[in-house]
């Protein structure tokens, strides 16, 4: 990898559940080379991490905007973090 590897902490607000939201990121996270996971909020936000080279992160925060095509969002919130090296992508819960 070239690229400097960085972290995405990602909440995306709108009608992100029951969509196929997170199998769609699980999908499109690989596609990029990205790893992390993505999750379900009991209020009904969509929760996502993504690792991996920068343009490859930023790539993938950009895909959070449209998502999966039966989606509606709202609001993508991003805050930046030091990598913690996780390895593949994950759905949780």
């Amino acid at each position: 990898m070239s690229g400097q590897r960085t972290r995405a902490h990602v909440y995306i607000t709108g009608t992100v559940q029951g969509v196929y939201y997170r199998a769609n990121t699980r999908d499109a996270a690989r596609a990029h080379g990205v790893d992390g996971w993505v999750q379900n909020l009991s209020d009904g936000r969509v929760e996502a991490v993504f690792e991996g080279e920068k343009d490859r992160v930023e790539a993938m925060v950009e895909w959070c905007h449209d998502g999966s095509p039966a989606a509606s969002v709202e609001a993508v919130e991003v805050d930046f973090e030091s990598p913690e090296q996780l390895d593949g992508f994950e759905i949780r819960r």
